[in-house]
């Protein structure tokens, strides 16, 4: 069946890989949030620092409920900052919100891989609600025309939009990340041993970027073997 082959063996290393990911973020996150820094920032005051020292006197922060839910929208020009980042004081909080104002930096520089990242996500929007959808619809047809294989073929190209926007979406959180160290140099906002504990934040959370790659990369694989495999039925 469909549901059950044995091609699901190729996304499990990189299911595996995302769990893990998730877990060392979550850990990393818990463990740096009890270092406390020296100069009593609140992530909130360190990000509006950030944000000053590039000009970007307009963007806002607010604060939102949950943990980790902290983001960029560029549309309202605000970043919102969650419950465990918002008020705290430890180097943990403090990575987040800079990374967050690197994304904001990053706008108004016009950074091309962000402007590219904004500009397909209508697109990959219908591609991951309806590509893989129209792939299965593909592979069902191809049992009474081989011709109706171009179905599946449209499904897998609108699903591999998925795996585009994860591939620029990588580039895009490093580069917030290294504009956030430098900023937080630059300001003086945490002391050597501290901004190595942000850093571990901020790399831990960019592997779940890499495993975010990896299961699309390895889903889209997945479906190449079905839609081989149906071809030569």
């Amino acid at each position: 069946m469909f549901f059950f082959d044995p091609t699901y063996i190729v996304i499990l290393p990189a299911l595996i890989f995302s769990i893990w990911a998730s877990m060392r973020v979550s850990s990393t996150f818990k463990q740096y949030s009890k270092v406390y820094t020296r100069r009593g920032y609140t992530a909130a005051m360190a990000c509006r620092a950030v944000l000053d020292s590039n000009g970007l006197y307009h963007v806002r922060i607010e604060h939102i409920q949950g943990n980790l839910t902290d983001h960029y929208d560029p549309r309202e020009d605000v970043i919102r900052l969650s419950d465990s980042v918002y008020n705290s004081t430890s180097a943990a909080a403090i990575g987040v919100a800079c990374h967050e104002a690197g994304h904001a930096i990053q706008h108004a520089e016009r950074y091309l891989p962000i402007r590219i990242r904004q500009a397909i996500i209508p697109l990959t929007n219908i591609g991951s609600r309806f590509g893989i959808w129209i792939f299965i619809i593909g592979i069902i047809l191809t049992a009474w025309s081989q011709q109706m294989v171009l179905v599946a073929y449209i499904g897998l190209a609108l699903f591999s939009l998925t795996a585009v926007f994860q591939l620029v979406t990588l580039p895009t959180e490093y580069n917030a990340s290294r504009r956030a160290v430098n900023a937080i140099v630059q300001t003086g906002i945490l002391d050597k041993d501290e901004l190595e504990c942000a850093k571990k934040v901020l790399s831990a959370a960019a592997l779940t970027y890499v495993a975010a790659l990896a299961a699309s990369l390895t889903q889209l694989l997945r479906l190449f073997l079905i839609l081989g495999n149906s071809k030569r039925r």
